[in-house]
């Protein structure tokens, strides 16, 4: 949604989550909307983003919401309850009420921290994750349960891999080994849990996983569950 488009002042509330479409007239007329500073009752009035504020402060991600958390272990990237504690948990609870609902851009399994992004912009999660078009390399720092072998680089490296139930082998990956057992594995595809089934294929159990780098975006100087303002460029 462009930030400069003219839209009703209730549609713009209810697709960024501040209400109901239904809500809005009410919401509206507590006074808490203003439009170019001054109270405003009439929700069908076709104004921009930028002249709205919300108890005095300016709308969230007008223009659509983009940002990348340091996902913390113990979380899952689902919208179902059932699957557990869900990484949009940690979002502020008007983001979820947003129109599109945000998800996640590819998933991390509950076991692996790290880089993960999340928008409401349905376009640009199936740019960067479409088997299609997916070019964006992602960084994987992993730990393994015994001593690492060499070979692995060229295994890795070959783009001959085939791993259990899948019909095409693994693309191309890169391996960087730092000491006996903690390595970098940097990918151009996201099958599931494939860094641990690729390392499980020639014998080694994959122990902690983190997710450092997604394109050209990191989760540097983030706390497990913090998150910044990216922009889409920067993927």
């Amino acid at each position: 949604m462009s930030a400069q488009q003219l839209r009703r002042l209730d549609q713009w509330l209810a697709n960024l989550g501040y209400c109901s479409r239904r809500a809005a007239p009410q919401f509206v007329r507590s006074g808490r909307v203003l439009v170019d500073g001054v109270r405003e009752t009439n929700v069908a009035r076709k104004v921009n983003s930028a002249a709205i504020t919300v108890d005095g402060e300016a709308l969230e991600y007008p223009h659509g919401l983009l940002i990348a958390m340091n996902k913390p272990l113990g979380v899952v990237c689902s919208h179902d309850e059932r699957d557990g504690p869900m990484v949009y948990d940690l979002l502020p609870s008007r983001w979820m009420q947003r129109n599109p609902q945000p998800l996640t851009v590819g998933r991390l399994d509950k076991e692996t921290s790290g880089c993960l992004i999340i928008t409401d912009d349905g376009q640009l999660a199936h740019r960067w994750t479409s088997p299609k078009t997916q070019k964006c390399a992602s960084f994987y720092e992993v730990t393994v349960d015994k001593p690492l072998n060499t070979y692995l680089i060229d295994t890795f490296a070959a783009g001959n891999l085939l791993l259990d139930n899948d019909s095409k082998p693994c693309l191309p990956a890169e391996l960087i080994i730092h000491d006996d057992v903690h390595a970098t594995l940097i990918l151009t595809e996201g099958r599931y849990h494939q860094v641990r089934r690729m390392f499980a294929a020639e014998g080694w159990l994959v122990t902690a996983l983190h997710r450092s780098r997604f394109g050209n975006v990191d989760v540097a100087g983030l706390a497990p569950g913090e998150w910044r303002t990216i922009h889409p460029d920067a993927v």
